[in-house]
């Protein structure tokens, strides 16, 4: 979505096209609460749309110790018979949840949709050892004449994607960092771990799981700043750790840490006054105070 910074937010503007697409009942995964927040700042569900893509992930294999580095969306490490396997392997698992979403986007355009709120992505496996990911949310549609040049996506749920547009932010697109990143256990890890020196930090792990997730959160900004992000609300940190023998040392073992991030880019838009639409109800407390 490439907002127009000069107006408002796609639902703000009265006098565009009313509603969801007459001729058909829609569904949502909304609630009762989410359905009214995003019909308060001018949007209306048009109905559930759902994106999927089965991929096989390669092994990371190789034919020498990896020694201890990480990969990212760029591929530069130090090892190239390494770097090209896991280089590999992070291009497809972003080629995957992208290829997912871009389909959940595709029946969003289809219904007439300007958006996706409430995007959740899954990853499970399926037959055969292939990985199964999913982009499941709502589409919405404005009524206004302001219309998003590409339909955006979003996690947030309908009463964060109202709040947003209230405070004069709009969503842009689900955006994504991940990383590999690979340890050798030498010996002074090794020791470490038979605790032979008693209760202590075992560093090297430290370090392996603290690369991997900087990493990750580098590429989740760099991939929200070419979406023209100004900014950027994170939705889910996942950081998974697996063992396997040293290829080049079999009585060893490397470990590989995977951090994944996901979040949606936001961009300012430029308007003074708060949006059209209900403000937040009061909450108040019911039960009695004995």
């Amino acid at each position: 979505m490439t907002p127009r910074r000069d107006t408002g937010p796609p639902g703000a503007a009265a006098g565009g096209a009313a509603g969801p697409r007459s001729g058909g009942t829609w569904d949502s995964a909304l609630s009762s609460e989410e359905f009214t927040a995003i019909s308060g700042v001018g949007f209306d569900p048009v109905g559930q749309v759902l994106g999927a893509a089965v991929f096989n992930i390669g092994s990371a294999g190789g034919w020498e110790c990896p020694g201890n580095w990480s990969v990212t969306g760029d591929g530069v490490v130090p090892s190239p018979r390494w770097a090209s396997s896991l280089s590999q392997v992070v291009r497809t698992m972003y080629r995957a949840r992208r290829l997912a979403l871009s389909r959940a986007v595709a029946e969003c355009g289809a219904l007439g949709g300007d958006g996706i709120v409430g995007v959740e992505l899954q990853v499970g496996g399926f037959s055969a050892g292939s990985m199964e990911f999913t982009a499941l949310g709502t589409a919405v549609r404005a009524r206004s004449r302001i219309r998003p040049r590409t339909p955006f996506t979003s996690h947030l749920g309908g009463q964060d994607f109202a709040k947003l547009l209230h405070a004069g932010w709009v969503p842009a697109q689900l955006a994504f960092g991940i990383a590999l990143a690979t340890r050798h256990d030498d010996w002074r890890t090794s020791f470490r771990i038979l605790g032979a020196t008693g209760n202590q930090e075992v560093d090297g792990y430290t370090q392996l799981i603290g690369h991997a997730r900087r990493d990750a959160r580098k590429q989740l900004v760099l991939d929200a700043a070419k979406h023209g992000g100004d900014g950027l609300v994170v939705d889910d940190m996942e950081l998974s750790v697996s063992e396997s023998e040293c290829p080049t040392y079999g009585s060893t073992r490397d470990l590989s840490a995977e951090a994944v991030f996901v979040g949606t880019s936001i961009v300012r838009f430029g308007r003074s006054a708060r949006p059209a639409g209900t403000g937040p109800l009061t909450i108040m407390r019911l039960e009695r105070e004995h």
